[in-house]
């Protein structure tokens, strides 16, 4: 039985992963159960689960989630550092980390550190920390298995190979708008934004998606986890989102891994690896699909993932950087404050004007990230 403690239980992957225990109740238990805010379904999820412990970020909902567990024989926690040192618990055979966002950077640090294998679904602890992180990773014999659809198909199609290898070919939707010019990109709304044609995400993740953000960071999240050049690393745009990514070997062939568009297939396979386990999700129905293609994404248009390829050009903290301004960014375009297009150009000034730090230490890090909120927020 493997005791999994997941970070985010009350979001997108959190909830698929979920899915995936309750469907494997012989393989999976739940030990940790963390959420930010969403307290009504945190107790939902710890009543059914029984986990040893529940954490929910959020310090004003502390009082909600005690007492209604109160007569249950759960723990109960309150706030981010609760959060990380839950991590430490000797119970936890892996760790989910599925928290949105740069706040996932430290649990996820320190369940590295107290040696808990890490199933990865925040791209972000790899985008702004991928060289210290993997680094920590290596010196406390800690795997990190990827749980993104794409790492995950990378994953995949590098098991069972020596090296040798080219390539990566990262595939991309295209998001909502692809295809779109600047001057129909001007005119779109947060509504569109969110009606992602083929998967079912978070909102932060399928604003990104729509900006190509989401591929930029991915790009970074590649080049850490797989420990190949960012040149090295090529984003086709694959409508159809059947082939999850590709691996291109030094003798010209390529291994892909397909399937239906489910984070459940990756979470599953996470979880279980090396093993694969039976699942009930629908299988790939060839016969709807006339036909896969692949095209260039345009970067001159969705100028985010162009951002993300000079952020990890130049290194340092300047992924860090991006990200905490596109955080900001995507939080002002839902929040109405911004347009669509200005997401870019709102990280491109502050990749431009925050001071940079060519070898970051983690408390650099952290304080970058708050000196790029706190001024970003201001402007």
């Amino acid at each position: 039985m493997k005791r999994i403690a997941i970070l985010g239980s009350t979001g997108s992957i959190g909830t698929q992963a979920l899915n995936v225990i309750r469907r494997h109740r012989d393989l999976f238990a739940v030990e940790v159960l963390c959420a930010g805010s969403n307290a009504d379904l945190l107790i939902q999820q710890a009543l059914e689960f029984d986990p040893n412990a529940v954490a929910i970020a959020d310090e004003s909902k502390y009082e909600q989630v005690n007492e209604a567990l109160s007569q249950h024989d759960i723990k109960v926690f309150c706030g981010m550092d609760s959060v990380a040192d839950l991590m430490e618990m000797d119970s936890i055979d892996l760790v989910l980390a599925s928290i949105v966002g740069f706040a996932g950077l430290r649990p996820t640090m320190r369940a590295i550190e107290h040696h808990k294998p890490i199933a990865l679904a925040n791209k972000e602890t790899m985008v702004v920390a991928g060289e210290i992180v993997t680094r920590a990773a290596m010196e406390n014999h800690v795997p990190i298995l990827p749980v993104d659809s794409e790492h995950s198909a990378i994953f995949q199609s590098l098991v069972g190979e020596g090296g040798g290898v080219d390539k990566i070919l990262l595939t991309a939707s295209g998001g909502p708008f692809r295809g779109f010019s600047r001057e129909q990109l001007e005119k779109v709304t947060l509504a569109d934004a969110l009606k992602h044609p083929n998967w079912s995400m978070g909102q932060k993740v399928t604003i990104d998606s729509a900006s190509l953000m989401n591929k930029g960071l991915e790009v970074i999240e590649a080049r850490w986890l797989f420990d190949i050049p960012a040149d090295r690393i090529q984003v086709l745009v694959h409508p159809q989102s059947v082939v999850h990514s590709m691996v291109q070997y030094v003798d010209g062939s390529i291994k892909a891994q397909l399937g239906v568009p489910t984070m459940e297939t990756p979470i599953q396979y996470a979880f279980s690896f090396p093993q694969r386990i039976e699942s009930h999700l629908p299988r790939l129905d060839w016969q709807k699909y006339s036909q896969l293609t692949f095209e260039a994404p345009d970067i001159k248009t969705f100028r985010c993932l162009d951002l993300a390829y000079q952020a990890i050009a130049k290194g340092g903290n300047m992924p860090c950087i991006m990200n905490a301004a596109n955080e900001v960014a995507v939080q002002r375009f839902i929040e109405g404050k911004l347009s669509f297009l200005g997401i870019a150009d709102f990280v491109e000034n502050q990749m431009q004007k925050a001071p940079f730090i060519a070898k970051p230490t983690l408390d650099d890090l952290f304080q970058t990230d708050r000196e790029v909120r706190t001024t970003s927020t201001q402007a």
